[in-house]
């Protein structure tokens, strides 16, 4: 069962970078930041509702530390998770270059980037790196806030799906033009490790911001939610023995 989310989280990872980084590098002057945008925020809810069921659909080390600080998963599925998010980025990062050197007028990894994140010279709009980083903070603590909140016992069931995907929508619409848009570390691993150079240097900025984004929006989401345990209606007596069914048979 837990290779099983494991893989889950390998594929979706996969997904969410090829639909998303894919996009912005194969149809990114066709489509716009918009296009980008909503290819992110699709793809993310697509697998939301394909292997939500299976792994909780983090495809995100930032998500799996808001899950884990929120002690919903425990640390040896969180290490195992980021690992597979990692991976499956690489692998996506990989083909989608493969792609692009397909076209009859080739592909200058290192000149057009592969959608990797950057501040300053390259950022899109020459943000600074404390422009960067504090973005990079605040949107990832939109998508983890979301996905807590989203999934919470006390959530409307089926719904979560939508909202994730039209948060990481928004999240793009702001975040493309400053730093392409990161809130993911396993998103900006990926095409780093094949631009290199100042794709590397700068990596170090889109995994700390994210993950400080993460933990602040875990603290937040603890402080303002209301016990399980507190809710009284029906329904949410129902999820809640649902959930504790479920937790069980782990």
């Amino acid at each position: 069962m837990a290779v099983k989310k494991y893989g889950a989280e390998l594929v979706g990872t996969f997904v969410l970078v090829f639909g998303g980084v894919g996009s912005a590098v194969l149809a990114g002057s066709h489509i716009g930041y918009l296009g980008v945008a909503f290819a992110f925020g699709l793809s993310l809810l697509a697998m939301v509702y394909t292997i939500g069921p299976i792994s909780g659909c983090h495809i995100n080390p930032a998500v799996t530390l808001g899950v884990l600080l929120a002690k919903k998963i425990d640390a040896k599925d969180a290490v195992a998770y980021w690992v597979a998010q990692i991976v499956g980025a690489v692998i996506a990062s990989a083909c989608i270059l493969f792609v692009a050197n397909g076209a009859a007028s080739g592909y200058d990894v290192a000149q057009a980037g592969l959608g990797a994140n950057g501040y300053g010279a390259h950022s899109p709009g020459q943000y600074s790196l404390g422009a960067a980083f504090l973005v990079e903070v605040i949107l990832t603590a939109f998508l983890v806030l979301v996905v807590l909140g989203s999934t919470d016992i006390e959530a409307p069931v089926g719904f979560a799906g939508l909202a994730i995907g039209l948060v990481l929508t928004l999240i793009h619409l702001v975040g493309i033009p400053i730093t392409n848009t990161s809130v993911n570390p396993a998103r900006s691993i990926g095409p780093a490790l094949f631009v290199g150079g100042w794709a590397l240097q700068q990596l170090w900025l889109f995994i700390l911001a994210p993950l400080i984004g993460a933990a602040i929006a875990a603290v937040v989401y603890g402080a303002i939610r209301i016990p399980a345990e507190l809710i009284t209606t029906p329904e949410a007596e129902r999820a809640l023995k649902s959930q504790q069914a479920e937790r069980r048979k782990r």
